[in-house]
């Protein structure tokens, strides 16, 4: 099994929307994928920022792919995230499951 994990920030006034938008898009998105073992959206304010932490399990490479594309340590974005996010990771982790 393979955990991957991400990254990204938003003005604090602007967290709820994000959050919200992320479950229209990014979860519908991740869950849909043969292979998702699942998926966590974690938040918490810093400041004037809200930083987002996802992180998804997945059965292979493969099903990594079958969501990331070709280049699966690359970040997958969704066509409003430039309207919500001020910093963001453009890769992601990626790590081998031994416990679960």
């Amino acid at each position: 099994m393979i955990m991957r994990t991400w990254r990204g920030w938003t003005r604090r006034e602007d967290a709820d929307a994000y959050a919200k938008y992320l479950m229209e898009t990014g979860h519908p998105g991740y869950i849909s994928t043969p292979g998702n073992r699942g998926v966590t959206f974690t938040r918490r304010d810093d400041g004037d920022r809200t930083e987002f932490f996802l992180v998804s399990l997945w059965d292979s490479w493969e099903a990594v792919r079958a969501f990331a594309g070709d280049e699966p340590g690359t970040a997958v974005f969704y066509p409003q995230d430039d309207r919500f996010l001020v910093d963001r990771e453009t890769t992601v982790g990626h790590f081998d499951v031994f416990a679960h």
